[in-house]
């Protein structure tokens, strides 16, 4: 895997670093209402639709220097006009950082939570997990709960509808996350019929816009979409590459710009939702939701590039 860190330093590939002034320019875009919002067809309330994930990135000590790099991560995501942020009870300890910078930072109120109801089995488990979540967040409810990876996936979304109803939770979904449940999750979403779907979806890996996606728009199911740099190696495929020549012309300063943009250039994509332990690449994240999204020409020459 290339490492992402290879790319924000690439003169090549037009890479914007953080700063305070790449800052500003976010946050001046995002108070004009630049940065790019989606509608839930459950309810047309709007959402940012760059998010952030939390896997790998919040599950670090509570201390030193990652941690505090979070603090930015967040200040950045959230001066830029970003509040969906994707987490588990099951990704070791990133609720519980999570919540204590979001709480230590004011930024709480800011945030559009999304949390799951994760490897438990029956309603007492389910429940029990969820107010650990609760407790971990900091919090007295969430905008989304989801059932992860379909796992025991009737019995959790009677438990997430049930939160919803005692007013908990705003939104209930499913996800899953990887190429071979992309059939499963269709028929899960075609029978339940959920508010949210989560899946993975990325330049090479293209599967859900074969049934998934028209799926989620025949049922008005707003769709986040993860692993949209599969998982790194998309920057592996470029190395050495420059961006293509109409980059620019869709306001793409960086790959990982492009590969965001890719995703939520599908109308049926709510939210892209990239985690990032990084300020710098939480800014160059942020930029794909400003200007416009890509063609349906562009999107094939971009698939054809990247191979």
């Amino acid at each position: 895997m290339i490492a992402r860190r290879t790319f924000l330093t690439s003169a090549a590939a037009g890479t914007a670093v953080w700063s305070s002034g790449s800052l500003a320019t976010l946050a001046k875009a995002a108070a004009q209402g630049g940065l790019l919002k989606r509608k839930i067809p459950a309810s047309g309330e709007l959402i940012p639709a760059i998010g952030m994930g939390t896997s790998g990135s919040f599950q670090v000590p509570a201390n030193g220097a990652e941690y505090e790099a979070l603090k930015k991560v967040l200040d950045v995501f959230f001066a830029g006009g970003g509040a969906l942020i994707d987490t588990a009870p099951t990704y070791g300890n990133a609720e519980d950082n999570l919540g204590a910078l979001l709480s230590d930072g004011g930024h709480l109120e800011k945030a559009w939570i999304a949390t799951k109801l994760s490897g438990v089995n029956g309603r007492d488990e389910g429940m029990k997990q969820f107010a650990g979540t609760l407790k971990s967040l900091k919090t007295d409810k969430v905008h989304l709960l989801q059932v992860h990876n379909l796992g025991d996936t009737r019995t959790q979304l009677e438990v997430a509808r049930e939160l919803k109803k005692q007013g908990k939770v705003k939104y209930v979904g499913v996800t899953h996350y990887t190429d071979s449940a992309h059939d499963d999750i269709a028929e899960v979403v075609k029978q339940y019929k959920p508010d949210f779907l989560q899946i993975n979806h990325s330049v090479t890996n293209r599967g859900i816009e074969q049934k998934v996606l028209p799926v989620a728009k025949e049922l008005g199911v707003a769709v986040l979409t993860n692993r949209n740099f599969n998982d790194g190696a998309l920057f592996g495929k470029v190395k050495g590459k420059e961006l293509p020549g109409w980059a620019a012309e869709a306001g793409i300063t960086s790959w990982a710009q492009a590969f965001l943009k890719y995703s939520l250039s599908f109308e049926e994509v709510t939210a892209v939702i990239p985690a990032t332990g990084k300020p710098e690449r939480q800014a160059d994240n942020l930029k794909a939701g400003l200007g416009p999204l890509l063609t349906a020409k562009q999107r094939a020459e971009l698939v054809e590039l990247v191979g």
